[in-house]
């Protein structure tokens, strides 16, 4: 066994190449440029839901808030007539990145931290390479890509932007992997 103190090392060396690489990722390859689509006549449908004052949050349009709502004659015209979507509001402005960027630095580091925990109560000092990959590769996987899946199935997240998110999860979780297993302690 292995104690999540003594992995402080590579929990922080894999956030920063994660970090890293989903810079490369976004800023350098560009895969994820086409990950939205423009709706029509995006100028009119701004001033239409300007009107409204939307503070910054999740809608749901048509909205259910019971499931005898959900079953009602007039929860059920408004699906079939639509549109029915799902809407994020931000804060109206410039959007700054650097917290963002903070928060992904540190999901980074508690992917590592549960990476550690669980190669860390598997596998003792000196493991070998390729176990200490296997047990941190897969954690990271899990944490960086499956719960992804589920934005897919129930709330319509493109199939594409959710492989390729998939993807990006599978480089995070290598890097992840390779880091543990480079710098474990013997």
């Amino acid at each position: 066994m292995v104690s999540i103190t003594s992995l402080w090392l590579p929990i922080l060396l894999s956030a920063v190449f994660v970090f890293i690489a989903s810079s490369v990722i976004y800023m350098v390859l560009g895969y994820h440029n086409k990950d939205f689509k423009k709706v029509p006549d995006e100028n009119k449908l701004m001033d239409a839901l300007r009107g409204f004052g939307l503070p910054p949050g999740e809608y749901a349009v048509p909205y259910a808030g019971s499931s005898k709502e959900l079953n009602s004659p007039e929860y059920k015209e408004k699906m079939n007539k639509g549109p029915v979507l799902i809407l994020n509001v931000w804060k109206t402005g410039e959007q700054g990145m650097g917290k963002q960027l903070g928060q992904w630095f540190i999901f980074a580091i508690i992917v590592g931290i549960f990476a550690a925990y669980v190669a860390g109560r598997a596998l003792g000092p000196g493991a070998e390479y390729l176990a200490v990959f296997r047990f941190t590769g897969v954690t990271a996987f899990v944490c960086y890509s499956i719960a992804l899946w589920q934005d897919y199935v129930w709330f319509f997240r493109s199939p594409g932007r959710t492989l390729k998110n998939t993807f990006d999860g599978l480089i995070y979780a290598l890097l992840t992997a390779g880091t543990f297993a480079w710098v474990w302690p013997g």
